[in-house]
């Protein structure tokens, strides 16, 4: 990457998030040359049941990255949590066929987590979301078949996507001190519509644990995809640290 050069990321948002945007306007603000571009498709609530299920259908987020595309953004990044139920497999397709249909590179949040947990040696696992208990138990299913053991969890009990970002601060700083206490190797706050990211760093250097916010998953993953030169944000904790 030539220093100076503009970096445009995509992101694929859920359409009743409010969350994502916001945070990572703040995330970026200290990075020069890079802007973050969106393009929503409708997800209004995370259920099991076949319509909520449907709303994750291929074609509509092929069209929103489509949109995406005519920015000349240089990663399209699905910015929510949805493979984590639904299966890793999910999002390596979803990968494959943005980047056959827009000729850009594509990353998600999920595949992004299992980089990390990689790259961190993670294999016990905290999980704190806004889901409901079949969600979080399907999540823990799906994790654990990837070699992720959820060994403590926190749930709010939501279905409707707008509502996971009423959750305070507080609240899900609540939840992360709870799961902190089976000593997990690093802890997950499972939804790109929860305000967590400014919550990391300072609960990192607390609790010795790694804390993995879903929006700063998902741009330190775009970011990755740049390449090894891309700034980082800092002070939002280990998981914008390089490679």
């Amino acid at each position: 990457m030539v220093e100076g050069t503009l970096i445009r990321l995509g992101m694929l948002t859920p359409s009743s998030n409010t969350i994502l945007e916001p945070v990572t306007a703040e995330l970026i603000a200290g990075l020069s040359g890079v802007s973050v571009h969106f393009s929503r498709f409708k997800v209004t609530e995370i259920a099991l049941d076949q319509a909520a299920l449907g709303q994750f259908d291929l074609a509509p987020i092929l069209a929103a990255a489509d949109l995406l595309s005519h920015a000349k953004v240089d990663v399209i990044a699905w910015n929510g949590t949805s493979a984590s139920w639904l299966g890793l497999e999910r999002d390596r397709a979803l990968v494959a066929a943005i980047e056959s249909a827009t000729g850009i590179k594509a990353a998600t949040c999920v595949l992004g987590y299992f980089e990390q947990f990689a790259r961190m040696g993670v294999r016990r696992l905290g999980l704190v979301s806004p889901y409901t208990s079949d969600v979080q138990a399907q999540i823990a299913d799906v994790y654990a078949a990837n070699g992720i053991d959820v060994i403590a969890e926190q749930h709010a009990g939501l279905r409707d996507n707008f509502s996971f970002a009423t959750l305070d601060e507080a609240m899900i700083e609540a939840m992360i001190r709870s799961v902190a206490r089976s000593g997990p190797d690093a802890i997950a706050i499972l939804c790109t519509n929860m305000r967590a990211a400014a919550l990391a760093a300072r609960l990192e250097l607390e609790l010795g644990i790694p804390i993995l916010d879903s929006v700063a998953v998902t741009l330190a993953t775009a970011l990755d995809r740049v390449g090894p030169d891309a700034p980082r944000p800092t002070g939002y904790g280990r998981v914008f640290l390089k490679a």
